[in-house]
This record gives C-alpha cells, sequence and structure tokens, in this order.
C-alpha cells in the first residue's frame, strides 16, 4: 500500500528524508535531497522572473525536480517532445527562456545552490497554469495545450485509485520520455504522488528493459513502438519475475505486438486517450475477444453522430468534448470503429479520405494503408500503404504502376477519377514517432524526393537488409555532375542513418564516422544492396550504439565504414 500526496502538497507534506525518489544509474536520489534539488531550481526560476518556461531534460529525476521548482516559482512550464532546430525556433517565441538540455545558444537556466536548511513549502494553487504539452501531429501541425495543476492532480489521482493497490511497493521503468503527456503521468507524476521510485534514465533497447527488471520489481511504462521489437532470444522469464504491470499507450497496439507481449512478458492494460482529453479509458486483452474500452472513474461518456464524447475532470471545463473517434456503446464502456470521415475538396468536390482508406483496407492486396493530402499548388492525394504478400507479387512481377492501377481500380468505384490518388508509396511498415503515433509529418516524409524506393528485405533486434533503387531524377545528381551523374557520399550516409533510424532504437546523437569508404562510385538506375549491423554499447564510460553499414552491387561494394551514435548526454560530453 502506497502512501498518496496530491501533487498540490507534495513538498508542502514531504516523506520521510530517506525515502528513495528515483534510481539515477547505480545511485538512489532520496527525498531529502530532491527537495533540495526542487528548491535549487525555485531559486533559479524566481531570480530569473518570467513565467513561461521550455523544460527539456534527459534525466527524468532532474526534470522532476525542476518542474516542481517552476511550479513553485509559479512558473508554467512548456515540454518540447525534442529537441530538433525548428521546434526550438518555434517555441523561442513563445517562451521566457529555456532549461534543461539544450544547445548553448538558448542559455538554458542553470540552477542555483541553497542551504539545506530552512526549506518551508506551501501549498500549489491547483487554479495554476502548469503546463503546456503538444499534440503529436497526426492529423496536421503538433498544437499547443494548455493544462492547469487540478487537471494534472486529478489525472494522477485517477491512476492511483484505479492501480495503486495492485501495484504495491515497486518502482517505475519506462521507455517512453516524461517529455510527452502519457510518460509525464505515468513515469513521473504518478510515481511521485503515490511515493513510487522510478528510473531517472529511459530504456532504449530490449536488453535494457530485461536488464531493469531483473534488478527490481517494477511497472513497465512503454509504447507499441517498443512492444512490438522484443526480440525472443533475451531472457524474458527473468524480466517477468520483476514486472508487476506493464502499460501500454500514445498509439493502437498492434495485434502481433499483443501476441509476442503476453507470450514474453504479460497482457498489457492499454490506455486510450489524448494529450487534450487526458486519460479516457483502458483494457486489458488477456484473450483476443476483449475489445471494450472501460471509461476510467470520474469519465463520462457518449456517442453523439458516431463519434465518441468525454466529459471528465480531466478537461478544462465541464463542457463536453467531441473526438474525431468512431465508437459503439455496450455495456458502460465502448469498441473502437475508426476515425470519423476526414473530407477534403478535390476539383470543387468533397472527398472522404477515411472511406478511400476503408476501401484500400479491405483489398488483399494490402496490410495497412493511410491517405493524405501533399502540399502544392493544387490539391492532391497521396497514398502510404504496406502491401500483403499478394501485393508485393504484384508489384514485384509487373511494376509498381500494376499494382497502383489495381488499387486505383478499387477506388474508382467510390471516388470519381479527378480524386483518386496520383502518388503512392509502399513501405514495409506505416513509420510511426517514438509515442508509436503515426503522424501526418511522418507521412509526408515519405513522400520526400530525397528519399530513394527502398525494400525492406530482412530485418531483426540487430540487423537489417534493404535494396535501393537509384531513381536517374533525383536531386542528388543536380550538378554532380553533368557528364557523369554519381551519387554523392554525404546523400549515401543520409540514407543509411535515415533507415537505420526507422528500423531500430538508435540513440539520439551522431557521434562519429570510423573506418568508412567509398570504393565505387553509385550511379543512376543502379540497384543496391544496404546491410546494416547494430551493436549496442553500455559501459559506464561512454553509453553508445555502432552500427556497421555496407552498400553493395553485382559490381561489388560501393560503401561500407562504422556510425557511432550516443545519447544525448555522452554526446554533450564529447563535443
Amino acid at each position: 500500500m502506497t502512501d498518496f500526496i496530491a501533487l498540490e502538497d507534495l513538498l508542502a507534506r514531504g516523506r520521510a528524508s530517506d525515502t528513495v525518489v528515483a534510481y539515477q544509474g547505480d545511485q538512489a536520489l532520496d527525498f531529502a535531497a530532491f527537495a533540495l534539488q526542487v528548491a535549487g531550481w525555485q531559486t533559479a526560476f524566481r531570480a530569473a522572473g518570467g513565467r513561461r518556461w521550455a523544460l527539456y531534460f534527459n534525466d527524468t529525476a532532474t526534470f522532476a525536480a525542476a518542474l516542481l521548482g517552476a511550479w513553485h516559482a509559479g512558473v508554467c512550464a512548456y515540454l518540447p517532445a525534442d529537441t530538433l532546430p525548428a521546434t526550438l525556433a518555434t517555441l523561442q517565441s513563445e517562451v521566457d527562456g529555456f532549461a534543461g538540455d539544450v544547445p548553448a545558444h538558448l542559455a538554458p537556466l542553470a540552477s542555483q545552490a541553497v542551504p539545506a536548511a530552512h526549506q518551508t513549502w506551501g501549498r500549489l494553487d491547483a487554479g495554476l497554469a502548469a503546463l503546456v504539452v503538444y499534440t503529436s501531429g497526426s492529423t496536421g501541425q503538433p498544437s499547443a495545450i494548455p493544462k492547469r495543476l487540478a487537471q494534472l492532480s486529478s489525472e494522477v489521482r485517477t491512476l492511483a485509485h484505479q492501480w495503486d493497490d495492485a501495484l504495491g511497493n515497486c518502482a517505475v521503468v519506462a521507455t517512453v520520455s516524461h517529455q510527452h503527456i502519457y510518460g509525464l503521468l505515468f513515469r513521473v507524476l504518478w510515481p511521485l504522488a503515490s511515493g513510487r521510485p522510478f528510473l531517472a534514465d529511459r530504456l532504449a533497447y530490449a536488453e535494457d528493459i530485461v536488464a531493469a527488471l531483473r534488478c527490481r520489481a517494477a511497472a513497465l511504462v512503454a509504447s507499441p513502438a517498443h512492444l512490438k521489437r522484443l526480440p525472443d532470444t533475451l531472457d524474458w522469464a527473468a524480466a517477468r519475475n520483476g514486472l508487476r504491470m506493464l502499460f501500454s499507450s500514445g498509439g493502437p497496439l498492434p495485434d502481433d505486438a499483443l501476441a509476442d507481449c503476453r507470450h514474453l512478458l504479460q497482457a498489457p492494460i492499454e490506455v486510450y486517450g489524448s494529450s487534450e482529453t487526458g486519460g479516457i479509458a483502458w483494457r486489458q486483452r488477456v484473450s483476443d475477444d476483449q475489445l471494450r474500452w472501460q471509461p476510467f472513474d470520474g469519465v463520462d461518456i457518449q456517442a453523439e453522430g458516431g463519434c465518441l464524447q468525454v466529459r471528465s475532470p480531466n478537461l478544462p471545463n465541464g463542457d463536453w468534448y467531441e473526438s474525431a473517434d468512431r465508437v459503439e456503446l455496450a455495456d458502460g464502456g465502448f469498441t473502437l470503429l475508426g476515425r470519423a470521415d476526414r473530407v477534403v475538396k478535390i476539383e470543387e468536390r468533397r472527398v472522404s479520405l477515411t472511406a478511400m482508406e476503408q476501401v484500400l483496407s479491405q483489398s488483399h492486396l494490402l496490410r495497412k494503408a493511410r491517405v493524405i493530402c501533399l502540399p502544392g499548388r493544387r490539391v492532391e492525394v497521396g497514398v502510404v500503404a504496406v502491401p500483403s504478400d499478394t501485393g508485393w507479387a504484384l508489384h514485384d512481377a509487373e511494376g509498381k504502376r500494376a499494382l497502383n492501377q489495381a488499387l486505383r481500380a478499387l477506388l474508382a468505384r467510390v471516388v470519381e477519377a479527378s480524386a483518386l490518388p496520383r502518388r503512392w508509396r509502399y513501405n514495409w511498415a506505416l513509420p510511426q514517432n517514438a509515442t508509436g503515433k503515426t503522424t501526418e509529418a511522418g507521412l509526408l516524409a515519405l513522400f520526400d524526393p530525397r528519399r530513394p524506393v527502398a525494400r525492406l528485405l530482412a530485418h531483426s533486434a540487430d540487423a537489417a537488409q534493404l535494396q535501393i533503387d537509384i531513381a536517374p531524377n533525383m536531386s542528388y545528381f543536380d550538378g554532380h555532375f553533368a557528364m557523369m551523374p554519381v551519387l554523392p557520399g554525404v546523400a549515401q550516409i543520409e540514407w543509411v542513418v535515415l533507415f537505420a533510424r526507422e528500423l531500430f532504437a538508435l540513440p539520439p546523437r551522431f557521434l562519429r564516422m570510423d573506418a568508412v569508404k567509398f570504393q565505387q562510385l553509385v550511379r543512376p538506375d543502379d540497384r543496391l544492396t544496404m546491410d546494416l549491423r547494430l551493436k549496442a554499447t553500455t559501459t559506464t564510460d561512454l553509453p553508445s550504439a555502432t552500427l556497421t553499414f555496407s552498400l553493395t552491387s553485382a559490381a561489388g561494394t560501393h560503401a561500407s565504414g562504422r556510425l557511432v551514435f550516443a545519447d544525448e548526454a555522452t554526446a554533450g560530453g564529447q563535443r
């Protein structure tokens, strides 16, 4: 049984000084040291001034201290999902400053040293503008969503009421980032409120999951992006002994991933919700027929026009929020039926992208398909699809055009000719971000003219092989060279990194290249085989991953070498 303390009272009530808050590597951070860190950040934010600060930290314990310090200084924390230049550039106009692991030119705020004695904490105001999080951008550009402390506190209390008794005294480990609302709630705020220690490092690899669960009894907070990549060669029996509960959220969990989870770990508790609504419902599919979602206590649901409507204390007011998910209500819960129609105008005619997806999903030629509008002077429809074995057989025997025409013929029954898709991309899987969601940005990236046509031939936890076709009209050949077009070596390295990041959970920072050689020229219309092998290293001196690659063809080896990647903290120290 845990001792629950509401977020508003966490520092005011406090815990025993030796209570473990987090594990940072081999070190345990106790409550006394944690509170001192919070005080240091509170002092820093007050001295700096301003009420809007962006927080981005790699270490979850340091992040938690900075977040509470910000709140006790009356600061609203903005949580970017990443530190990409475009993300940070957008944030600069919205916040007063940055704190954490961001580039030095942003002058990130540092914590201030404060004496251990004379710490006094007041109760936080539940009405505090506490947080701004961002949607994943699955149907457009990410948008900012403000959260008051009362909303976060309500959601944490709901999670504690639902699962605290069953979890008991165990730790929390996670594959997901605390910069997203799911990771923030399950990995940081709920453990803090319930007095449950958490692991400060994020588990990037399946090997890390096994190692963490062998060390201690724990709840694992994960996403489909990680749960669908569980190699059966690891010692999952030892991991099962330490696993108390397995949570999954952030996107739909594929059926094959569910089967692997049941076999290697346990049936995960799936959580359904959104950045706007917070948690709505949950389910645990011990068997395949358990499809119904059960709303959390305090969450009211109804269906208007077939779409789910929600009312809960996790929302900013008492109004009903209408989602874009179609549902069927039954026995106090609901079954998801897919997204509501996304309607666009093409040649002055209204066209449902969802209806097109439904037609494509029923074809024996495809496993999955997403339909999107492509940017340009006129509205143009594109399709990203995962062919079935039958679809690939047609593609290989008669060419991509034949598969395009077969699918266009299916769509012609429900869509006028002027609205039929003009551009098609066939991939081994739909792209997913770190939270397991297929975003519009990820789909659009497949139409980037700099991306080569690739076919995945083989894939395991630490190796992959792809077939790459070099189109003669690629922009890389422009000016390189006029009389004899040659693919630049930098483009070859870019492709290696691109596909490796899609196929493996690489550390975020590129560190260096070792023994890279370019033995033969790559010319238009060449067909290359790209071989990738990943080896993770988890030494205390340099946690990193080494990617060995080669590009070959019938003519021999064109390029080979090793690329080394490291986590944020390590890369920063190596600059």
